[in-house]
């Protein structure tokens, strides 16, 4: 047994093995250690080899899913051996001879298909990277590497719990852009592409998601032929045109399924190829400051996704976050999303009823690829049954309304679904289903005759034998007449002696009972149906299986043979789901739809935070303060207007910047949004640099860092661009600082010509308005009353300043001695007495003293208010006293 384990563990050292066992798997020698480690369970001993203890561990095969679940959440692949041949065939061939084992599935995080390790709402992509050199027919994704050859790159990504499928070229510099708006769990390449310098930073930045394979996988060449194989077709020519370096990303995702599926072949999608520019670029570091799927902690709580998240349904809450990801730049297609939007907004009762009717709907796709794999049960034939019954309900239910043509095409994806083969599945499973099909049970009653009688005689047996004996005894009229049972005999009927002339006085009678046995006072018979039914009754329960196991399989043939069909019918399902889910959104937030065209408008009334506007209201504070936002082009400009916002720390900025930001996102992505109104012209590239981070592990410091994402914009915002930009410059020196943003601004002005908000602290930037046409100056508005400061949260036109930074110090608790010092430095600075010399500061005004604590000047004995002040006893006053109390001081103070 050890030998076999050895043998398939070097065909799998990648690989954790788990090892079929009986009910177990089991782990070996290093595997058994690290497996021990990673699932906290015992790690015991077995056997020995070459004089060594040999590491054991194991694990239940019927909790096997938790336990993958935790690997892979690790980063661990897993090798599944089970057995493959019946341990009798084993024994023919020796007491001692192995059972036949083998792998029968790789699972790594981008091929999980258990329903135990798949998040119903999210996605769980696995992606190829394909690169050409020197390929003729190179085209978006073309650039000349360092020896002068043309490199093409693409990508290609599946969902295999799904099967979607599809491709898109891309470039080295928007590489990494277009991997973090997939956002695959698994990302696999070619060795020697892995190990390219050039494209080191990517792969450090995705980290363990990359996994090298072997450059065979990604051979453009033999591509076709792996992928006509794949899908049973001659030629993949009917799938459309693909460059060679998309051919390499295609053959590189379906060699790896082929690898890890082994003799399964998942129902993938054919390729669907994504053309440049359909989509708005979002570079990864904005992804990161909006928190789009998921907040800065890595949770979904406090993201975008988590505010808008109104569906119903598995299948509608990934297709939502699809669509957040990657928001659309044609108009006419996201005004289409916006119609069937509007449409449930105006219809809200057919869409309350749309919604009641999902919550019913299971996960269609996930369970149609489970069965592909023969790894699906009866309840995934029963998702498929849930799916089928909420068409014909949703057919009925929008059999005379008028619809726009989002919703039509998926109402018509609806209506192609197989309705014979739901027939078929209604008639034929049960309303309770278990969870394995081999515990049986799950085929209707009356569905299957045979399978009808095979359920009596095993769970009848008794009532059946009796059945029988009544007919025997009014046919031989023999009242005594019995069937019994031993384990000899099995199944006999006895009469006395007396009776026996009946059983055996005619050559009728003896062709029809057979004798078995002569007693003293008894003799027992059998008949042919007797013998029969004995036979039945013996194999009932084994048979009623099969015929149940035939069954389903049959019906898992017809599912698959459905597959691009039911496919299509649950994609609309989802997409219903997610325009009602908006419209409720809409409804219950006060949000409006946008206008969205091919201007450079960026006009936004009244726009609010999505995220901060719900999280206000969760806590009981104030509500959110709305503002307006106009980078449109003015005067008959060319380009967009650039706004330079300046304001206190803590006024708002941060959430004013990013909160634009979002509602271009959610506009493109076919969504109402938080705004009295918005017109949006489309928005092809977002960037946002927003917030201060380091990247201590690649020798980067926050400025640094701050640096790379500042070049990333300037060097590819274009006219149609939105930028959103935050204190640049201000980790380092002030006049460096200065001059970076500064320069900066002027850049984005002249050369991007983009839309664009600049928040900055530098107040001597102000001055920039009057020498750049589309810059205006707008601040952050706050209210000064007895030397605090009240944060407005609201935007208006003007300059701050200052940035009431040491009012903020006050306000985050630093000492009162530290808040005193700063206050005397800063009003030192700002009057110029120190003349740049920070000696100054420390011979006038010593920090020890400032610390000794300053305590409020008591009144004097003569100091009417004072006194007043202090004979108030304000725990005691009732609030008449009080207002009372407010006019006597008023009347103090008017007196001098």
């Amino acid at each position: 047994m050890m030998e076999q384990y050895i043998e398939i563990k070097a065909a799998n050292p990648d690989s954790l093995l788990f090892y079929r066992m009986g009910d177990f798997y089991e782990l070996f020698f290093d595997d058994a250690e690290v497996a021990s480690r990673a699932l906290g369970i015992v790690l015991t001993k077995r056997g020995k080899h070459q004089g060594h203890d040999i590491p054991m561990c194991g694990v239940p095969v019927h909790a096997a899913d938790d336990y993958l679940q935790k690997l892979i959440a690790l980063g661990h692949r897993v090798a599944v051996c089970e057995q493959i041949e019946d341990p009798a065939e084993a024994r023919k061939r020796g007491s001692k001879s192995v059972v036949k084992r083998d792998v029968i599935r790789l699972v790594t995080p981008g091929t999980i298909t258990e329903d135990k390790l798949l998040a119903p709402s999210e996605s769980n992509f696995l992606m190829a990277l394909g690169r050409v050199k020197g390929g003729a027919d190179t085209r978006a994704g073309e650039r000349v590497s360092a020896t002068g050859n043309q490199t093409s790159y693409a990508l290609a990504w599946i969902e295999l719990s799904t099967g979607i499928f599809r491709v898109a070229e891309t470039s080295a510099d928007n590489l990494l852009a277009d991997i973090f708006r997939v956002d695959p769990r698994e990302l696999i390449l070619a060795e020697p592409v892995f190990r390219d310098e050039e494209l080191k930073p990517v792969f450090d930045l995705i980290g363990q998601v990359a996994s090298p394979q072997p450059p065979s996988l990604f051979d453009s060449a033999s591509a076709p032929s792996r992928i006509a194989r794949f899908y049973e077709v001659a030629t993949p020519d009917s799938f459309g045109t693909f460059s060679r370096a998309e051919l390499s990303a295609i053959s590189g995702v379906i060699a790896y399924v082929e690898k890890t599926q082994k003799a399964e072949r998942p129902p993938l999608s054919r390729p669907e190829r994504e053309q440049a520019g359909t989509t708005l670029f979002i570079d990864p570091a904005t992804r990161t400051n909006l928190e789009l799927l998921r907040s800065t902690d890595g949770g979904r709580d406090g993201s975008l996704f988590s505010a808008i998240d109104r569906t119903v349904t598995g299948a509608g809450a990934r297709l939502l976050a699809d669509r957040l990801m990657s928001p659309l730049t044609d108009p006419k297609a996201i005004n289409r999303r916006l119609d069937a939007v509007a449409f449930f907004l105006t219809e809200r009762r057919l869409g309350e009823a749309l919604r009641a009717c999902l919550k019913g709907v299971a996960d269609m796709p996930r369970a149609l690829t489970r069965l592909a794999l023969n790894r699906g049960g009866p309840r995934d034939l029963g998702a498929l049954r849930s799916g089928f019954e909420a068409a014909v309900a949703l057919r009925t239910l929008f059999a005379d309304a008028i619809v726009p043509a989002e919703v039509k095409e998926a109402l018509e994806a609806i209506s192609a679904l197989p309705i014979r083969f739901a027939d078929q599945l209604t008639a034929a499973l049960a309303d309770d289903l278990p969870l394995l099909k081999r515990d049986g049970g799950f085929v209707r009653a009356g569905y299957h005759a045979e399978l009808d009688e095979m359920r009596a005689l095993r769970d009848e047996s008794r009532r059946v034998i009796a059945g029988m004996e009544r007919e025997l005894v009014e046919e031989t009229g023999i009242r005594s007449l019995k069937i019994r049972h031993n384990n000899v005999l099995g199944y006999y009927i006895e009469v006395t002696a007396n009776h026996q002339a009946v059983m055996t006085g005619t050559d009728e009678a003896k062709a029809r009972f057979i004798h078995r046995q002569t007693m003293a006072n008894a003799m027992r018979f059998t008949t042919t149906e007797l013998a029969e039914m004995e036979t039945k009754i013996a194999n009932a329960a084994e048979r009623a299986l099969a015929i149940e196991l035939a069954t389903f399989d049959a019906l898992v043939a017809e599912a698959v043979g459905h597959a691009d069909t039911i496919r299509a019918g649950a994609l609309a399902l989802a997409m219903l789901d997610v325009a009602s889910s908006l419209a409720v959104l809409a409804s219950a937030e006060a949000w409006r739809r946008p206008v969205v065209d091919d201007s450079l408008a960026f006009e936004i009334v009244g726009g609010r935070h999505p995220v901060v506007e719900q999280a206000l209201r969760r806590a009981a504070a104030n509500g959110f303060v709305a503002n307006d936002c106009d980078l449109s082009p003015e005067n008959g400009a060319k380009a967009g207007a650039i706004w330079l916002l300046t304001g206190p720390n803590m006024g708002g900025k941060s959430t004013f910047l990013r909160q634009n930001a979002l509602i271009a996102i959610l506009a493109q992505m076919g969504s109402y949004v938080p705004a009295a109104s918005a017109r949006i012209g489309v928005v092809d590239r977002l960037f946002s640099r927003v917030g201060a981070s380091d990247d201590l592990a690649r020798g980067r410091s926050t400025f640094m860092v701050e640096m790379v994402e500042t070049a990333a914009i300037l060097n590819q915002a274009g006219e149609r661009s939105l930028v959103i930009l935050d204190e640049i410059g201000r980790g380092t020196a002030t006049f460096d600082g200065l001059s970076i943003a500064w320069a900066a601004v002027e850049y984005l002005h002249e050369k991007n010509c983009c839309r664009a908000i600049f928040a900055t602290h530098f107040h001597e930037m102000t001055a920039l308005a009057g020498k750049l046409e589309r810059l205006h100056n707008v601040t952050m508005r706050v209210k000064e009353w007895e030397g605090d400061v009240v944060f407005l949260h609201e935007v208006g036109k003007g300059a701050a300043d200052r940035s009431y930074g040491v009012q903020v110090a006050r306000l985050a608790g630093l000492p009162d001695a530290v808040v005193q010092r700063a206050k005397d430095v800063l009003h030192q600075l700002e009057a110029g007495e120190t003349s740049g010399k920070a000696d100054r500061l420390v011979d006038d005004l010593p920090l020890f003293s400032a610390m000794v604590r300053r305590e409020p000047p008591k009144p004097a004995a003569n100091d009417a208010l004072g006194g007043a002040l202090s004979a108030l006893n304000l725990d005691e006053m009732t609030p008449r006293e009080a207002l009372e109390a407010l006019y006597r001081l008023k009347e103090i103070v008017a007196k001098g």
